[in-house]
């Protein structure tokens, strides 16, 4: 799974990459650091990359165009990912 996050996040550097998983969609890294106070969202962790927990944050599938509207009012870009397999 991160593998494929990682592979989408590369092709799209300047983005904040919403990753589909399960109910929810999830960002990483710095795109979770950034993205959690402009939505006012909680900034947690998930597992550890080279020992450090990596940042992540997340919305509810459901309410995911809200979250988009308010960032690209903030002129942020997005890109959305759908877990594949």
């Amino acid at each position: 799974m991160m593998q494929q996050y990682l592979r989408v996040k590369a092709e799209h550097p300047d983005k904040l990459v919403f990753y589909r998983l399960g109910d929810f969609y999830e960002l990483f890294y710095g795109d979770a650091e950034r993205a959690a106070p402009l939505l006012d969202i909680t900034l947690t962790a998930r597992g550890a990359s080279a020992g450090t927990p990596i940042p992540m944050a997340g919305v509810p599938y459901h309410a995911v165009d809200q979250y988009l509207a308010k960032l690209i009012k903030l002129g942020e870009s997005v890109a959305i990912c759908e877990q594949i397999g």
